[in-house]
């Protein structure tokens, strides 16, 4: 399947907010048992995923569990007996294990693991590379991280985000590459300021992440728009992949006047699975 650019999340206990989310453009919704939803409020939003129709288009339904070491962790399973809901959103995962560990409750179910939201989390990024789990994506998260960490702010004087969450967001870029699943980029608070949003989107786009977490309806177009290739840069890495596919032995050939090699044509691939289906989840 293409990899979702954008990540919806919703709070699980709004019938009106479900039904908002489930309407957008956005490629995947994840529907949160955790952060947004008050204690005394989590059996009611479990019972309205239970009971939600599974629909034929639209998003693929994700939902964001409690963390492995609370006491919500059975309860919340159970809502995957909701023949729409296509995999889980794990949080405060700390290391590959916390996926193996919840894979073995939940089987093939694929896992989209928020991997920098302790302190422990920032040491245990490459021990995702487990070819025996479900992982489909890792994303990143500054604000669980911040408080962990007791940090007053997690912006320098000048607004932009301290070296801590810039090095938190490389890790997790990496870390997905590494481990062979989709990086996808944190939450864009601002949900009003598209301006920032787009620019924050654009550069996540180039650095390697192909999709980002939203939290709010009117988010999903910039993201999406951010994370598709544009039709010139789909033309251009078709070009380069035809290339290589007639001369398959070549190591640098002249493409457009311009010398590529075997790294441009890693990039051109990348660009056109982005755009078309590819097996697996």
């Amino acid at each position: 399947m293409i990899q979702p650019r954008s990540w919806l999340f919703v709070p699980a206990d709004s019938e009106r907010k479900i039904a908002k989310a489930l309407d957008s453009a956005a490629d995947a919704v994840i529907f949160d048992l955790e952060d947004s939803v008050a204690p005394a409020n989590k059996a009611i939003a479990r019972d309205l995923l239970r009971k939600l129709e599974p629909r034929a288009a639209g998003p693929t339904w994700w939902v964001r569990i409690n963390p492995l070491s609370g006491d919500q962790l059975k309860d919340d399973l159970e809502v995957l007996a909701n023949s729409g809901i296509h995999g889980i959103v794990l949080p405060k995962a700390e290391s590959g294990d916390d996926v193996i560990e919840l894979a073995h409750r939940t089987g093939n179910i694929p896992i989209h693991a928020i991997v920098t939201e302790t302190a422990a989390s920032l040491f245990g990024l490459m021990s995702y590379a487990r070819p025996e789990a479900p992982l489909a994506a890792m994303s990143w998260g500054a604000e669980d991280l911040s408080a962990a960490l007791g940090a007053s702010s997690k912006y320098d004087a000048d607004g932009g985000l301290s070296f801590t969450y810039r090095l938190a967001r490389s890790l997790c870029l990496a870390g997905a590459v590494a481990a062979g699943v989709q990086p996808v980029d944190g939450v864009f608070a601002d949900f009003k300021d598209a301006d920032g949003l787009r620019a924050e989107a654009e550069a996540a786009a180039r650095e390697g992440f192909t999709g980002k977490l939203a939290i709010h309806p009117a988010q999903v177009e910039v993201i999406n728009a951010a994370f598709s290739p544009s039709a010139d840069d789909l033309a251009q890495a078709e070009t380069i992949v035809a290339a290589f596919e007639a001369e398959p032995t070549a190591g640098v050939l002249s493409v457009g006047g311009k010398m590529v090699d075997r790294p441009h044509l890693i990039q051109a691939m990348r660009v056109l699975q982005r755009v078309r289906p590819t097996t697996g989840d």
